[in-house]
């Protein structure tokens, strides 16, 4: 089953790029290389006050051995000294693209 991790953080704005620079780190650096990652992406608020990252993985058994790693921990414990951090993992239930355009 593959899943997805939402995670919500919420930060002061003048934390907000010290926050995107802090995950983006631990991602290009460890998380990204982990078996079983797939893709995140990542989104900032345009009032400042939120950080989400969207993760893809191929299971919540390759997630759970990720977060084993104390690699990245250094990362994620800065990053909730400024941040308060909801998470979520959810099951990829239904995938929407665009319909496919046929020539003719």
């Amino acid at each position: 089953m593959q899943i997805a991790l939402i995670n919500v953080f919420t930060v002061e704005p003048a934390n907000q790029q010290q926050l995107i620079d802090l995950l983006t780190q631990a991602t290009e650096q460890f998380v990204a290389h982990a078996p079983g990652f797939i893709s995140s992406t990542l989104h900032r608020s345009l009032d400042g006050k939120k950080v989400t990252m969207y993760a893809h993985w191929r299971s919540p058994e390759d997630y759970e051995a990720m977060r084993k790693d104390a690699r990245p921990r250094p990362f994620l414990e800065k990053a909730l000294t400024i941040a308060k951090f909801d998470p979520g993992m959810y099951e990829i239930v239904q995938t929407f693209s665009p319909p496919q355009v046929r020539s003719t």
